[in-house]
Order: C-alpha cells, then sequence, then structure tokens
C-alpha cells in the first residue's frame, strides 16, 4: 500500500472521534459522508496491523516495562510510570482510547468484510478484537463488549452496559471459536503483499488464533467455575481443528520494512532519549539473569541480556565492568546513588527501522503448558512441565538470537549456551525448589517486549515478586491492580461506569484487583 499514511491517518482521525466512551457511540453524521464506509475491508487492514503493531511497542516501553521492573525512568521527572504516577488525562484516558480506537475499526472492518464477501479478513478481524479486547478487559475489569460500537445501529445504544469480565471473556471465547471455524475452510487473502505478519497465510493466521485462545484461557485459569483445563485440554488433543505454535516461525511478528512509512516506533529515536537519559535496567532484571557467587561476584549471565541491554561502559562509575540495575519506584534522594553506572536498553537491538513488534510467541505458548501441566490442567504432571517449560526457554533464547545480530558487538546464542543455561542455577528446573515461582520468574523474563503481557501475569500469579520502591507514593506504594475509567467516560456514560465499578466492589482507582487476579481470588492475601 503506497498510500499506508494518508489512510492510516484518515482511520485514526476517525477513530478519534469515537475515543473513550465516545467510542461506543454515534457521530451524528450523514451516513453517505463516512470515510471508513468508503473504503474495502481490505484498505483498513494494513494501517490496523502496523500502526496496532507500533502502538504495542510504544506501550511496551512506556508502560509494562515500567511498572514490571524491566527499566526504570530514573533520569528525571518526565516520565514517573515506574513511581506509579498514572493520569486519567494520559495515561488512563490512552489506554481507554486506543483499544476502543482501534476496537471500533477492527469492528468495522469485520462488518465490511461480511459484506464484500471476503471471509479471510472476516475471521481476521475476529482475532484481532480478541486482542484488543482481552487488553482492554485485562488493563480496566469490565468494559462495553456486547453493546460496543452499537450506536450506528438500528436499535444500537450510544450508552452501552459494561459486561463484567467473566462476560467478556465468554464473549471472547465464542469469537474465537468462530474465527477458527472460518480459517478451517481455508480462506484466500486477497492481497498477501499488504499482511507484514504473514504474508496472507491464514493457516498461520488460524495458528496465532489458537494459541491466543490459549493465553485467555491461561489468564482465567485460576478462576474454577471458568473450567479452563477442560478446554486447553481439548485444544492441544485436536491440533487438526485446533493448529497451535510448533516454533518460531509461527509466531505473531510484524515486520517492518523499514521504508517509509513501514518504520518501526523507535525507528528514528535519538540513543539518548531510548535509554541512557532516562530509563536504566533494573536491580530487578539484573537479579534473575545474572548468577553471583558468594562473595557477590557476578559469575554467569544469562545469554539474553547482553541482546536486551548494555554495561555501562564508563569506567569511573562502573570499574569493574559489571550488571548494574538501578532502583525501580525509588525516591528522588536515592536516585543519585542507586543509579552510578547503570546498564540500560540495547539501543542497537531495539531502535532500527526495521525492528519487528511482538503480539505473541511460540516461547509463551510452551510456558502456557508448563504451567498448565504443573497445575494438573492438562495431564503430564511435573515431566511434561519441564519438558514444556525446557522447550519455552530454547525459543525464546533462538528469537533473542537473531536479535542479537544487531548488537554491537554481535550476540549469538548457540545451542551449547542454552544447554548450560538449563542446567545453571538461573535456568535448571531441577535446582528450582519453588516450580511455580521459578516457572512465573522465567515467563516474566520471556515476556520481554510484549505487550503488557508482564503485568497481566504478574497480577495473575504474583511473580516476579517485586521489591515496591518506597518512592511509589502516588499509588499509597501500591502496584496498580487496574487503571480507572477515564473522567470522559465516567461523564458520558455515568449509569453503567458506576454500576460497573459497584460490581468490580471498589472505586475508580488502581487499588481494585480485576476479576481473575490472585489477589481477587485469594480475597486480598
Amino acid at each position: 500500500m503506497k498510500k499506508l499514511k494518508i489512510l492510516a491517518i484518515c482511520l485514526f482521525v476517525l477513530g478519534s472521534l469515537y475515543s473513550c466512551t465516545k467510542n461506543f457511540e454515534e457521530i451524528n453524521t450523514n451516513p453517505n459522508t463516512t470515510l471508513v464506509g468508503m473504503i474495502q475491508p481490505s484498505g483498513m487492514f494494513e494501517p490496523i496491523l502496523y500502526n496496532s503493531a507500533n502502538q504495542w511497542l510504544n506501550r511496551t516501553w512506556y508502560y509494562n516495562n515500567e511498572l514490571m521492573q524491566f527499566t526504570a525512568h530514573t533520569g528525571g521527572v518526565t516520565r514517573r510510570e515506574h513511581l506509579y504516577f498514572l493520569e486519567d488525562s494520559r495515561d488512563w484516558y490512552g489506554f481507554w482510547n486506543h483499544y476502543a480506537t482501534y476496537g471500533k475499526n477492527i469492528d468495522h472492518m469485520y462488518e465490511l468484510a461480511q459484506e464484500n464477501d471476503d471471509p479471510s479478513l472476516e475471521a481476521i478481524a475476529l482475532t484481532f478484537k480478541v486482542l484488543f479486547f482481552s487488553n482492554m478487559t485485562d488493563m480496566f475489569g469490565s468494559v462495553p463488549y456486547e453493546e460496543a460500537f452499537t450506536g450506528r445501529k438500528l436499535g444500537g445504544t450510544l450508552t452501552p452496559k459494561f459486561n463484567t469480565q467473566k462476560e467478556v471473556y465468554e464473549f471472547l471465547f465464542e469469537d474465537l471459536e468462530k474465527a477458527n471455524d472460518i480459517y478451517a475452510t481455508s480462506p484466500i487473502f486477497l492481497n498477501p503483499a499488504m499482511d507484514g505478519m504473514y504474508g496472507g497465510d491464514m493457516q498461520a493466521w488460524r495458528k496465532f488464533n489458537n494459541s491466543l485462545y490459549l493465553r485467555i484461557l491461561c489468564r482465567i485459569s485460576g478462576r474454577s467455575e471458568m473450567n479452563a483445563g477442560a478446554k486447553m485440554t481439548e485444544i492441544i488433543n485436536n491440533p487438526a481443528k485446533y493448529p497451535l505454535f510448533t516454533s518460531n516461525a509461527d509466531n505473531a511478528v510484524v515486520k517492518f520494512s523499514g521504508n517509509d512509512p513501514y518504520i518501526s516506533n523507535f525507528g528514528t529515536t535519538t540513543e539518548s532519549d531510548f535509554t541512557s537519559s532516562g530509563r536504566k535496567l533494573t536491580r530487578q532484571l539484573i537479579g534473575l539473569t545474572v548468577q553471583t557467587d558468594i562473595n557477590g561476584n557476578q559469575v554467569y549471565v544469562d545469554p539474553r541480556l547482553p541482546v536486551i541491554g548494555k554495561k555501562n561502559p564508563i569506567v569511573e562509575v562502573n570499574p569493574d565492568n559489571i550488571w548494574i540495575g538501578t532502583v525501580s519506584g525509588c525516591t528522588e534522594i536515592e536516585r543519585s546513588e542507586v543509579d552510578r553506572g547503570t546498564s540500560w536498553l540495547n539501543y542497537r537491538v531495539f531502535c532500527r527501522r526495521d525492528a519487528p513488534a511482538t503480539y505473541m510467541d511460540y516461547a509463551e505458548v510452551q510456558f502456557i503448558l508448563a504451567e498448565a501441566a504443573l497445575k494438573n490442567h492438562i495431564t503430564g504432571g511435573a515431566a511434561a512441565a519441564k519438558s514444556y517449560y525446557e522447550a519455552g526457554v530454547r525459543a525464546s533464547m533462538v528469537k533473542w538470537s537473531e536479535q542479537g545480530a544487531f548488537s554491537d558487538p554481535a550476540v549469538t546464542i548457540t545451542t551449547g549456551d542454552v544447554d548450560t543455561y538449563l542446567a545453571s542455577p538461573l535456568g535448571s528446573w531441577d535446582l528450582a525448589t519453588n516450580k511455580e515461582e521459578f516457572l512465573g520468574n522465567q515467563k516474566w523474563l520471556a515476556l520481554f517486549w510484549v505487550g503488557m503481557e508482564a503485568y497481566h501475569e504478574y497480577r495473575r500469579t504474583g511473580y516476579p515478586v517485586l521489591t515496591i520502591g518506597e518512592g511509589t507514593v502516588y499509588n499509597d506504594n501500591i502496584l496498580p491492580t487496574r487503571f480507572g475509567y477515564p473522567n470522559v467516560t465516567i461523564s458520558t456514560n455515568n449509569a453503567n461506569a458506576t454500576a460497573a465499578l459497584e460490581e468490580m466492589g471498589g472505586p475508580n482507582d488502581m487499588k481494585t484487583p480485576v476479576w481473575w487476579s490472585k489477589q481477587a481470588i485469594s480475597g486480598g492475601k
């Protein structure tokens, strides 16, 4: 598509008119002049794919990495996410608007695909819908789903009700089943060159759809009434009906060419803006990727760390040439001390014009199955869990080894390196005393740079155990359990938003646990 930028601007200008609760309402204009309605569904697909992927990267860097203590912006006060300073006008509104805008465009693409008899995009629209709405409900709790975007339809509403998370997940399952059935008919993607993820390969999209199914089943697996284990078992026992990712070749990765307008989100970002002037690697990350001896000497390093990060090269602040992490949530008084010699993200890996964006990968599927086996949601027990776990680590290592080629110097992770890691105290299944915590920690590492997934998983499992810094006073030293509804949503759909908050059992803040979280299930323990 040669005019992607122009089309993207048109789509998202229109989408902005539907922002926040307005995303669920009808704009009072002549339908004959609605820009989106004038284009083909294929014309909506490419901007949705590439622009949403870049937004995924942006929110990973700004929010997931900071809340989950991969990094901390301790170089100033322009960004304070690691201190839990999250505002309605920028942060809550930004996430709500992001998911709602893309949800609206995806919903419209689905309708156009049905009208134009394009089952390939009909199925993809359903998969995308689940991807965005699962993240929306995981960020906010109860959200409109059943009545969302019905304002322009006969019998629709401008003030949609909020479905509970349980209801939303049930709708998500229905949409994934519907999409899988369409993929099973082997529809033809009419313009494969538009598909920067799978090149129009519908079987690959089908694998993504069903791997996403496993992800959201895992998310609600702590709720016994949802019978997640039974559905997981059905999926893995029926690969012909529910094909899943089987290698890194299946990863849901958006590939940017690096040529305008197909440029990765940080492709034009300066090194200072991306790393050393603000964001640093944290002690949390260094602690789970660097092995020390009894004297505190660093004796072994996770092979992925030199791909993800760079040691501080300044001899004056890092004379021992070691990996140093800053303190997430540190106070302003602590900052000058804890930042000394701190390592940072590997600019050459992440800030390439053609750097990819990942929605989901094979490693995550293996970690999902490892946990399911360990908890007896599926058969196999601890032995199967170990096998799945090691397959997940190998997949993660291979993925980051490919990106290591862009580091300076280049980093290659060999099969021998992975074997060494799996036998080390850092990565050995057999040496781990608490297998559930070990899996949680390892999945956290594998989910680095994958949207908001580490944040979602932390709230579900409680792992890794994070140290909450003394500077996190903006949310009373409580790591945000959800994002609040934006004020514009409260004001324009007050009755339904208020009912949703009452159902969730808390005020419109960042302290009420979401339905599937460990905190909600255990009663706050």
